[in-house]
């Protein structure tokens, strides 16, 4: 039985205070640790303000929903432009520029269709033959593309060198626009990695369309 704290003293009952007092004491140590787990349980639990409600690959604007929409239709006609220069080409440089745009482009289409898919957004039509000029910068007509497929050997090379130059500047306007006023991540990335690499084609398009005309 155990120790009733304050009871009377007896002279056949020995004297119960101090082990009433060393049990409040065992007692006050357990129930120290329990409160403290219970507080960090509640609060880990309350916390969730490291934990975003919508993800950074989700979060996006007008300018990112744009930018994806219409660089995935250019990033394919560059593609075209380049199985033409595979089969078409007059020399070995523009064939191998060629490889790099598609080895560069292609994953970059399945990326930003990826995303727009995340973002519940429609996904255009890649397969495009020739697209009026006008719809987005550096774009070639039907006409144009038709007139290209004609060609072979060096003036092939020489059409080729001097329109892709003009799409690789107009993928640079768009990207740039996007690394302005985009808001996704990812995408102004992405972007950022279209300039480079793109600005860097052009020097070397620069080159070869020189070497060409002398």
């Amino acid at each position: 039985m155990a120790p009733v704290c304050g009871a009377p003293l007896s002279p056949h009952r020995p004297d119960t205070t101090e082990g009433c007092h060393k049990m409040k004491r065992m007692m006050r140590r357990l129930a120290l640790p329990a409160a403290a787990l219970a507080l960090a349980t509640v609060t880990a639990c309350g916390n969730d303000s490291d934990s975003p409600t919508v993800s950074d690959s989700e979060s996006h604007n007008t300018a990112d929903l744009t930018f994806a929409t219409d660089m995935i239709p250019h990033h394919a006609q560059a593609i075209e432009m380049a199985d033409m220069a595979l089969a078409q080409a007059g020399s070995e440089p523009v064939v191998d520029l060629a490889q790099q745009i598609k080895a560069a482009q292609d994953p970059e289409i399945e990326q930003m269709t990826a995303w727009l898919e995340t973002w519940g957004e429609p996904t255009p039509d890649n397969a495009m033959p020739g697209t009026d000029p006008g719809e987005m910068p550096g774009m070639m007509s039907a006409q144009d593309m038709e007139q290209m497929s004609a060609l072979h050997g060096a003036a092939f090379d020489r059409m080729w060198l001097q329109t892709m130059t003009e799409h690789h500047e107009g993928a640079i306007t768009m990207a740039e626009s996007e690394v302005e006023t985009g808001e996704n991540a990812d995408a102004q990335a992405l972007a950022q990695n279209i300039i480079d690499a793109q600005t860097a084609e052009i020097e070397t398009m620069t080159g070869l369309l020189e070497n060409l005309n002398n």
